[in-house]
């Protein structure tokens, strides 16, 4: 062993705290070094190119920089779409009103108040898109003011500035120690397939506690929303991601479909148990105990699904066969409704089963061979917060503009691009005013180094180097707070602050009246920004959204009983769980409201999913008039106890399904759907059984 290897070794082992913070730091340090390596060369390129503002592309790869190249390149995609939208609308902007400054002020108030409510409305990158599309209106038409017939010049200087500093990003983050986040997809999309499987092994032997079955149920909501966000950043970074995204997309409705079916069996087994109904549940498990079997393989291949795949297949071919034997075994009518109900769903589980198992093996061999279903991961937006985001960002840009032409403030333009730029950036973070706050900080310091910088260690330094070394030193503490989560915000600001004020020019201008006057207006652009959370506060986390969240949760239901049946399970699969991960993050985990939250969603998953098989299965099976209203009225029933639940509604639902079952005495394929409907209404560990009334569940107020 080499003696270097050897010393290292016994480091570890005498300090491992420290060992363990250098592995960290390394990581760290590698991102710093590419941020700063990007920095440079794109102000070394556009000082070359001799471009007015090198300072914006500089800016340009401190927001886009990531230590995940995928994450980059999806940034840049974006920010590259929002510069275009940006400054095609400001270059319009200033030649509509090119004298009116007041009209002017105003439409440009709106456009980047409209773009700060894209940027909340829509998550990942795509916020970029509109927060660049708000503040690249503001620097292309803004230093324009004074001058309208330079706007194009202005336009086209500032695109190329912004799509430099994207180019270099990118370049920099694909080359220089690439850290691919198709590795981290792929390991994530395995992991989750590994635990699914084994908790699916581990539950054949009965009925999960409501407690287990909601807490497993907030793991794989997680992990689905997890898989899409990295899948839809992937895509930019790695062509064969791109080639696979459709089936990505599929392997992940397959899993969230398993997971309802399994969910939904469990429940219907823990009922049966709990009324004392010993022969359906034995029989239940004695169906279900193959499943269990045919996952249970040697230690080293238990989550391999080229050896899960054909077991799973081959137990779906034996299924039938033991059906029929157990169904044998239990007393007609009721028993072997029960009975033949929980059969049902768990066909319908294994077959959801062995689609995953068969996508992941696809997915791991990297077989392209032949079609696949288009779905989409869609998400559940909700308008509200978009539109208080709007109205908070309107009105502080018409504050500002107003101080603006009634001071007639030199420097008013700088304060209304920092407004502009944080406004957007303020809406898309997940808690605004502390992270308006504590930027707001970083920039003070940003500043502050930059003053130090432009006006002490800059000047006499002569060519490229010197300027890299007079720079480094207060410069790379940015990407260092950048590179810890924990001060990302800190040092979101700092990096800005410390770029606009050194200010690097093609050639460079030292005038400390101007840098103090542009750091006074730019801090008023930053603060303003930030106080305006004060009296317009967030409304994401709030206990109105809240109450909104829910409703629409509840609202899956109404949609499951009433939407066009087109693709209206993969919708109602990502929508539900992607309106219920937005709620969940802002409940403290094991609270009251938590668990209320992961009941009702327990809740909508089986009713919605229950709904439109039945609506499915109606609509393939030749029913007479009268079965098929009976069964319309049950379905109606059901989307209005979700959508105004009480315990009249309650009621009713419960009589249209009982009636509905008897109407569906002559259609068999009916009956066991309808009769799930009943045993979810009827559930006393439902939350249809713990609330019932006009009121909001109290985790909504």
């Amino acid at each position: 062993m080499p003696v270097a290897s050897t010393k290292t070794g016994l480091a570890a082992r005498r300090w491992p705290v420290l060992a363990e913070a250098f592995a960290g730091e390394g990581r760290a340090w590698l991102f710093v070094f590419k941020t700063l390596l990007a920095l440079y060369l794109a102000a070394w390129l556009a000082m070359w190119l001799r471009l007015e503002q090198p300072a914006t592309a500089m800016i340009t790869v401190g927001i886009v920089m990531h230590p995940h190249t995928g994450m980059v390149q999806a940034k840049g995609f974006y920010r590259a779409i929002g510069t275009l939208c940006g400054s095609t609308f400001g270059l319009v902007l200033l030649c509509v009103f090119p004298q009116q400054r007041v009209l002017f002020l105003l439409c440009l108030s709106l456009w980047v108040a409209l773009c700060a409510g894209g940027a909340t409305l829509y998550r990942n990158f795509m916020a970029y898109g509109f927060v660049l599309a708000g503040y690249t209106a503001a620097i292309v038409s803004l230093p324009a003011v004074g001058n309208p017939l330079g706007v194009f010049d202005s336009a086209l200087m500032r695109v190329s500035e912004v799509m430099l500093g994207i180019v270099v990003a990118g370049v920099v983050s694909d080359l220089v120690f690439p850290d691919r986040l198709r590795l981290v997809l792929r390991q994530s999309a395995r992991e989750h397939f590994a635990h699914f499987i084994d908790f699916v092994r581990g539950s054949t032997g009965g009925g999960i506690p409501r407690e287990e079955m909601e807490q497993a149920h907030l793991r794989f909501v997680r992990a689905a929303v997890q898989l899409e966000n990295l899948r839809a950043s992937v895509i930019f970074e790695d062509p064969e991601v791109r080639a696979r995204s459709t089936r990505m997309r599929l392997l992940n409705q397959h899993n969230m479909a398993a997971a309802t079916s399994f969910q939904s069996l469990h429940h219907l087994i823990n009922r049966l148990q709990r009324e004392g109904r010993h022969a359906e549940v034995a029989a239940l498990i004695a169906l279900y105990h193959p499943i269990g079997a045919a996952l249970t393989t040697a230690p080293e291949d238990l989550h391999d699904p080229a050896v899960l795949t054909p077991r799973l297949r081959d137990c779906a071919q034996r299924l039938p066969a033991l059906e029929a034997e157990l169904r044998a075994g239990l007393a007609p009518g009721r028993p072997q409704l029960a009975f033949e109900t929980g059969a049902t769903v768990l066909r319908r589980f294994l077959d959801e089963l062995c689609g995953y198992a068969e996508l992941e093996l696809a997915l791991r061999a990297h077989v392209q061979r032949g079609g696949v279903e288009r779905v989409h991961f869609q998400r559940g937006n909700d308008a509200s917060g978009a539109a208080v985001a709007v109205l908070r960002t309107f009105l502080t840009m018409t504050a500002l503009s107003a101080f603006w032409i009634a001071s007639g403030w030199t420097f008013g333009a700088s304060a209304m691009l920092l407004a502009t730029i944080f406004s957007g950036l303020f809406a898309a973070t997940p808690n605004p005013l502390a992270s308006a706050f504590t930027m707001l900080l970083g920039y003070v310091f940003g500043m502050l180094g930059g003053i130090v910088t432009a006006f002490w260690l800059l000047p006499g330094s002569d060519g490229f180097v010197m300027l890299i070394a007079a720079t480094l030193p207060l410069l790379i503490i940015g990407p260092w707070l950048n590179a810890h989560p924990e001060f990302g915000s800190l040092g979101g600001g700092y990096a800005i602050g410390i770029v606009y004020i050194l200010a690097l020019k093609n050639p460079m201008v030292y005038d400390p009246a101007l840098a103090l006057n542009e750091a006074i207006a730019q801090l008023a652009g930053v603060a303003l920004a930030a106080v305006s959370f004060v009296f317009v506060p967030r409304v994401t986390g709030s206990g109105w959204q809240r109450r909104r969240q829910f409703r629409r949760l509840r609202e899956q239901v109404v949609q499951a009983a009433s939407a066009p049946l087109d693709g209206l399970s993969w919708r109602f699969e990502s929508v539900s769980r992607d309106l219920f991960h937005q709620a969940i993050v802002h409940t403290r985990p094991g609270s009251r409201q938590s668990r209320e939250l992961l009941a009702w969603a327990l809740a909508v998953h089986e009713s919605g999913r229950a709904l439109i098989e039945l609506r499915q299965q109606l609509y393939a099976s030749p029913v007479q008039t009268d079965v098929r209203a009976a069964v319309d009225r049950a379905i109606a029933a059901v989307a209005q106890l979700y959508r105004h639940p009480d315990p009249a509604r309650r009621q009713q639902a419960e009589d249209r399904v009982r009636e509905a079952i008897g109407a569906c005495a002559a259609v068999p394929a009916l009956r066991p759907r309808l009769y799930q409907l009943l045993g979810a209404l009827r559930d006393d560990e439902s939350p249809l059984a713990t609330w019932m009334s006009a009121e909001e569940p109290a985790h909504a107020t």
